[in-house]
């Protein structure tokens, strides 16, 4: 039975990728299949990937979620949207001195003013006084992972979104997706591998550490996906084709589990909590792409299960001899799924 310090690794800050590559298909790709790695580029994905192979993508995207402000008693506030309940309201993160009362108002931005509600859990129900997605587009600011130590400017806003991005809701990208330009994109469909999608809304406690050494008293953050019935067709037709469905980062993979709980993948929509740990039994997903994640995240458990524990510990040890570039705007892993797992 893992625990929380076996998922802990020491990383070079120097490793921590700060801006993206100015291309976006130019990362390097560890590619890891059992105890075989290969160091290759990004774009040699399309040689890794046969005709008839699914690549399943997240086509969130991801909004200005962030705003300053402040309360009517003049204190300063941080807003984090963390999840659009409807055109009016939003689940929030309200970081301020005081914690703000239920039918407070707090101005945004200088621009508008919202509502405080009810608390639910961390999180404040916020009404906005008119269309949620026009305000927040209009007024809002990209919420950089917080390891990124430089606000968001107008060239992250345009790289830290996929170029297939579509569906508005999350407050942080699906980063293996960030690899993938429209003429690498081009070269795989001319390959004849096949393409679906799911959205899954990532949240920002993608980026919290689990905190319990127990893994089974970690209680994972709630996340919003859907899964329609023509990726559900895709993967039943890759399947009978004896083809390989891959996963393009770990929120697809997650949508794609998720929707798999039955024993069958499954379409429709629904929130998910599903924590992935060595010892999962992957119902779907046989090769998945994602980026090198932090120490002691939910995300390193994950590939963890599916690469197998110890081969994981030796890519990213490989990884930080090779010198790749970690996290959201870093290079990127191909993994094969472990069956000895």
């Amino acid at each position: 039975m893992y625990s929380l310090s076996d998922f802990d690794f020491d990383l070079p800050q120097e490793l921590i990728a700060q801006m993206p590559l100015p291309e976006r298909s130019a990362s390097r790709l560890l590619e890891v299949d059992g105890d075989r790695r290969a160091d290759r580029s990004f774009a040699d994905v399309v040689d890794l990937l046969a005709p008839g192979d699914l690549l399943v993508f997240n086509n969130t995207r991801v909004l200005k979620a962030r705003f300053f402000g402040a309360k009517d008693s003049g204190g300063k506030v941080e807003v984090l949207v963390e999840r659009v309940l409807d055109t009016r309201h939003v689940l929030a993160q309200v970081r301020a001195s005081k914690s703000p009362r239920a039918g407070s108002r707090i101005r945004l931005a200088d621009a508008f003013e919202v509502t405080v509600g009810e608390r639910a859990g961390e999180f404040y129900t916020l009404q906005f006084p008119s269309d949620v997605f026009d305000l927040i587009d209009a007024h809002g600011r990209l919420p950089l992972p917080p390891y990124i130590e430089h606000a968001a400017d107008d060239f992250d806003e345009k790289r830290y979104q996929t170029v297939y991005a579509k569906e508005p809701g999350a407050v942080a990208a699906p980063t293996a997706g960030l690899h993938f330009d429209q003429a690498l994109l081009d070269r795989l469909q001319d390959k004849g591998v096949r393409f679906a999608y799911v959205t899954l809304h990532v949240g920002a406690g993608t980026f919290q550490p689990v905190r319990t050494e127990n893994l089974a008293e970690h209680k994972m953050h709630s996340e919003w996906y859907t899964m329609p019935p023509e990726t559900v067709e895709a993967v039943r037709a890759a399947h009978a084709a004896g083809r390989h469905v891959v996963a393009v980062g770990t929120t697809s993979m997650r949508a794609l589990e998720s929707a798999s709980q039955s024993g069958t993948l499954a379409a429709g929509s629904a929130d998910t909590t599903l924590f992935i740990t060595p010892g999962y039994t992957f119902k779907t997903v046989d090769r998945m792409i994602t980026n090198f994640h932090l120490p002691k995240s939910t995300l390193l458990m994950l590939v963890s299960a599916f690469a197998g524990y110890r081969q994981i510990r030796a890519a990213y040890a490989h990884a930080i001899e090779k010198r790749y570039r970690f996290f959201s705007y870093g290079d990127a892993m191909l993994l094969t799924k472990n069956t000895q797992c």
